[in-house]
Formats: C-alpha cells, sequence, structure tokens
C-alpha cells in the first residue's frame, strides 16, 4: 500500500526526497541481453537536471547515475547488458540547502502538498517538499531512459520526445513546429521564433517574484497496433494516469482531448485507406489509440502543468496549529516547472508503453 511503483511487468518503485543523501530507482521486470550504460542514462538526466539555465531552479546537482545493479559485462560480454535481474540506479543529493526552509517548516504553502502530507501521515518533510518534491522525478527519468532500450529491443526505432507546446500564456505557432528545435533552446520549444518571446515573458514572471505553467505535448513514435487492452488495461487510461502523477500536473488529454467535443463525427473519426503495410489512416485526433489500444499511428498526449506553487510573493496561510498567518518561499525554484517536465513526461510514456508491450508479448507472443 506504499503506492511507489508503476507498471505490471516492467515494474519501476522510485525511493529518496529532494533534500535526502540519494534519489533512485528499481527497475523490475527488464530482459536480459539488452546493452545499458550509465552513459545513456546520464543523456536523459542531463536534459532534466537543474541549474543549466537561468530560467529553472539555480539548485547545482550534477544527477550522475549509478548503476548497482542489473548488468553484467566481462571479457566474453565486453559491452554492460541487462542481466534479467532488478536494475537498481542511484542519483546521490549534493546541494541541498534545508535551511532555506526552516521558517516553513510550520507552515503550509498554499498549492503545495504540505498540509495534505500533513493531514494524512501525522508529520512532513518540510525540506523542499520530500517526497513531493518535483526532485524525485530524476529517478522517473533514469527509470525512462531503460524503458527506452527495451521498447527499442522490443520493436526497433522507436522515438518518444517531448516539446513545450505553451508557457504560462503564451502559446506557440503550429506552422513553425520543428522538433529538431527542442533541443536548441533552454524550454525545449519547437518554435524557434517563439523562444525570445519566452525569455522575456518568464524574466517578468520570475523577477517578480511569482511563477507560472505550461503544457507539454509527448509523442511516441514507432509502437505497433496492438498493444493496450479494451476494458481496464487501456493504453490511453495509463498514459493518462503515468502523466497525471508527474508532479503539479492538473490535466491530461489524448490526441484531439478537449477539442474533440467541439468537432463533428465526420471531423472527428479518422478515416482509412488501404497501404502497402495494412490500413493508412487520414489524420490522428485519436492520438493513435482506439478502445484502449494503440492503432500503430504516433501515440500523442498533452499535459497540463500548474504554476510552480514556492513562489516569494506573500500568501496567506495556516500553520499546523491552525493559525492565521503568512508565507513567503525561499530558496531556489523554478519559475515554471513544466520546462523541466518534458523529459519527465517522455519518461513516463516510454514507462507505460515498455510495459505494455511486455504485457502484450506475455498474451499474444
Amino acid at each position: 500500500m506504499s503506492h511507489n511503483t508503476i507498471g505490471h511487468l516492467f515494474r519501476v518503485t522510485t525511493f529518496g526526497e529532494s533534500h535526502g543523501p540519494a534519489l533512485g530507482c528499481i527497475v523490475d521486470g527488464c530482459p536480459p541481453g539488452i546493452a545499458l550504460s550509465e552513459r545513456e542514462i546520464q543523456v536523459e538526466l542531463d536534459r532534466r537536471r537543474p541549474g543549466t539555465s537561468r530560467f529553472v531552479t539555480q539548485r547545482r546537482e550534477p544527477d550522475q547515475v549509478r548503476i548497482l545493479s542489473g548488468v553484467f559485462a566481462d571479457d566474453r560480454c565486453p559491452e554492460p547488458c541487462t542481466t534479467g535481474t532488478p536494475i537498481a540506479l542511484l542519483i546521490e543529493n549534493q546541494d541541498q540547502k534545508s535551511k532555506d526552509y526552516a521558517d516553513i517548516r510550520d507552515k503550509f504553502r498554499p498549492g503545495h502538498a504540505d498540509f495534505t502530507y500533513w493531514s494524512k501521515y501525522g508529520l512532513r518533510d518540510y525540506r523542499g517538499g520530500g517526497r513531493a518534491s518535483a526532485r524525485e522525478t530524476a529517478a522517473r527519468v533514469a527509470a525512462g531512459a531503460v524503458a527506452r532500450k527495451v521498447l527499442n529491443h522490443l520493436f526497433g526505432r522507436v522515438q518518444v520526445r517531448g516539446a513545450l507546446i505553451q508557457l504560462g500564456q503564451k502559446s506557440i505557432d503550429r506552422a513553425g513546429w520543428d522538433w529538431e528545435e527542442t533541443a536548441n533552446n533552454p524550454f525545449f520549444c519547437p518554435d524557434r521564433a517563439a523562444v525570445p518571446v519566452w525569455s522575456d515573458y518568464l524574466d517578468a514572471v520570475r523577477k517578480s517574484g511569482s511563477s507560472c505553467g505550461g503544457i507539454v505535448e509527448v509523442v511516441a513514435e514507432g509502437i505497433p497496433a496492438g498493444l493496450g487492452a479494451p476494458i481496464y488495461a487501456k493504453l490511453d487510461a495509463e498514459i493518462a494516469a503515468a502523466l497525471m502523477g508527474i508532479n503539479a500536473v492538473k490535466g491530461v488529454e489524448i490526441g484531439a482531448g478537449f477539442a474533440a467535443a467541439a468537432l463533428s463525427g465526420e471531423d472527428n473519426a479518422d478515416d482509412m485507406r488501404a497501404g502497402e503495410n495494412g490500413p493508412c489512416f487520414l489524420s490522428n485526433q485519436a492520438g493513435g489509440i482506439l478502445g484502449g489500444i494503440s492503432t500503430g499511428q504516433p501515440i500523442v498526449a498533452r499535459m497540463a502543468v500548474k504554476p510552480t506553487s514556492s513562489i516569494l510573493t506573500p500568501r496567506r496561510t495556516v500553520d499546523v496549529d491552525g493559525r492565521n498567518t503568512e508565507i513567503v518561499t525561499k530558496g531556489r525554484h523554478d519559475p515554471c516547472v513544466a520546462i523541466r517536465a518534458v523529459p519527465v513526461a517522455e519518461a513516463m510514456l516510454a514507462i507505460v508503453l515498455a510495459d505494455q508491450a511486455l504485457r502484450h508479448r506475455g498474451q499474444c507472443g
């Protein structure tokens, strides 16, 4: 009943807190014989790492990952490969400043999980939010790197990538969309023209002591038709649950999502024509999933991320004794947590797809 694990056959259990000695995860169910190195995992962690620009928290964490178990190499197997046993991944914390939170140890931050943690457990780690901190997502990104390897092992070339498509009130023009641009700016933004606009916008938000939210889109390509199930293991339901489980996410949609409510039946239906390798879809309003099962089209999901709750602007709150007070949260925080949520969304999508792929193989061969 601890609820720290996701997955059925590909199972990921994370551990650690924001200001504890380390974060990490146990990845169980990974097939044997898959080449896996710390370097490959580090590539993904570096994309999420704090302190990479003025637009994210200035906490200086190298997020260096160590593989403690589950891989093996010797003179007969020079490249480290998975053994089929649990893979333990460890990321040490090195730049905690717990004193920044001393003033709020007895106060609940509005919009944060402080009050609900206190209500459920009768205590809370006030240093950066403890287990509720977005720092925990580093372990998810590490596990997601393993999931990507599983997907490529099973299906060949699978691509899972994400982008920030709206920052606060600033959205992008789809006509200027270029996935390659996401690697060229600190926002993971696919529209080059939006980057200077977003920079000025977020600078103003940050300097005012406030924060803003955003919308992240994540897409998986190369997934075949057939993953998922029609009732209790719907692929879209599990993707929605995984994305909704990311810190600060308040809404998830698949394909056209909420916009589908305004479409006609003709516009919403993805027409099909015969192709050389099976049916070809003429559109993708369904986001690559019909009846809870993948169609073979790109799987498309979006998530809405709320503004960071830890802000310098004074807010009204209560303390643990029920008294009215005000709170100002010091420390180092992301002015828009949606930025670093992009690689986290990719990781969670990859984890769900790897689990669903192994379950599909187990049932259907």
